[in-house]
């Protein structure tokens, strides 16, 4: 299986191996629900490292805040990446209130903030309320398409 990738189950967390041509659909060998539900998946700070550091695809990981209006302007965009980019990218979303150690060892100082993650490490961010397309432009920059 070298072509294979690690993938991190949304629902509970285990790390699975699925065949590359298998990519976009799957379920969890533990609990059996769909590794790409196709919505973002929520991270707190227990599930954060695990998703960021055991994901063979990048992941997306948006910082928002309940308050905060243009973080809610961007939540159907992110919904949308989540669909398109489903079998390419983890899309996900990090509560900064709730999240605030993860919050502060990235140094998120306004929201929204996007931050690209591939191998465990941080790849770019881009701070904002952004359109679809021109997140879609900036992920093609990095090779996500």
């Amino acid at each position: 299986m070298s072509d294979s990738k690690h993938l991190v189950c949304p629902a509970c967390g285990a790390v699975n191996r699925l065949p590359a041509e298998r990519l976009g659909g799957g379920n969890c060998g533990r609990c059996g629900k769909a590794l790409f539900p196709g919505v973002p998946v929520t991270l707190d700070e227990s599930r954060f490292e695990r998703h960021i550091g055991r994901s063979d695809l990048p992941v997306l990981v948006d910082f928002w805040a309940e308050w905060c209006g243009p973080c809610k302007m961007m939540a159907p965009t992110f919904d949308q990446l989540a669909r398109d980019f489903r079998s390419r990218l983890v899309v996900a979303k990090v509560e900064t209130e709730r999240a605030a150690n993860v919050s502060a060892r990235f140094g998120i100082r306004s929201i929204p903030t996007m931050i690209l993650f591939s191998g465990g490490r941080e790849v770019d961010r881009l701070s904002g309320a952004l359109p679809a397309a021109q997140l879609t432009q900036w992920l093609a920059g990095h090779g996500i398409r």
